[in-house]
């Protein structure tokens, strides 16, 4: 039975997920294979250089023609969190709260399962969105090498498993948002302008330096936001990101139970 209610609800999402690792497969693909036509540019170089908070805010800070730059320009700092975050924050908020609103949840909670069960299976299933989304653009990533985009299975490894817990953490805000609110709009509404919000301090603190301390509080900062591409990520940065999902699960687990389901 638990089983089944994981399987349910990646089926309702099947088809979107195919087209978004279709979608990044392919633009991944891309990315990588043209970087030897610009890896030499140094005409990008200075065009990021004359306006360094606009290309922050597209993750880009120093030279976008290194491997990192390229990698944290391209993909790691904006398009596969991006993606990351459609599928999780999407899916967290249509988990709970959808079904709520459309009267199906309440039918599922009258099965002799305990809530918490059903929450961590809902978890479960976002979990498995997120890490095919990470393994097959950390695949194509590794192409890299065949165009002179050199850089370590340990890092590409290392930062897929960041990226999927930056999209859980802000999956389950969504869910918890969803169980509280009991609105799916409303959970999608919240858990983006956080996102929104933490992507910004990410990406300005190294160029604006009234926004640099509040890094720290910045899921971004602590899964891609610190080099983690070339530098690998840290303890400290698993760490932060567990935490929080940790946190939020039990979170989501304690609103659900006591939710007054539709």
């Amino acid at each position: 039975m638990r089983t089944e209610i994981a399987r349910l609800d990646l089926g309702i999402r099947r088809r979107l997920m195919i087209g978004y690792l279709v979608g990044m497969a392919l633009y991944t693909f891309i990315v990588v294979a043209m970087y030897p036509a610009f890896k030499d540019s140094e005409s990008l170089n200075k065009l990021i250089q004359a306006d360094s908070t606009a290309a922050a805010l597209f993750g880009v800070s120093g030279s976008i023609t290194s491997v990192g730059g390229w990698l944290n320009g391209n993909i790691y700092a904006n398009f596969l969190p991006l993606i990351m975050l459609l599928l999780t924050v999407g899916y967290g908020a249509s988990s709970l709260a959808g079904q709520d609103e459309e009267g199906t949840l309440c039918l599922l909670a009258t099965l002799p399962i305990p809530r918490s069960r059903i929450v961590l299976q809902k978890i479960g299933a976002m979990g498995a969105q997120g890490a095919a989304l990470a393994v097959v653009v950390g695949a194509f990533v590794l192409l890299g090498n065949s165009f002179g985009l050199a850089v370590s299975f340990g890092n590409v490894a290392a930062i897929s498993v960041s990226s999927l817990l930056l999209g859980l953490d802000f999956g389950l805000l969504a869910m918890a948002a969803g169980a509280a609110l009991g609105r799916r709009g409303a959970a999608i509404g919240a858990a983006s302008a956080l996102a929104a919000a933490s992507y910004l301090l990410s990406s300005l603190a190294p160029v604006v330096n009234t926004v640099k301390p509040g890094r720290y509080l910045s899921l971004f900062y602590w899964s891609i936001g610190n080099g983690q591409i070339t530098a690998g990520v840290s303890a400290v940065d698993y760490g932060v990101l567990a935490v929080v999902g940790v946190l939020l699960a039990a979170l989501v687990i304690i609103l659900f139970r006591r939710a007054d389901l539709h």
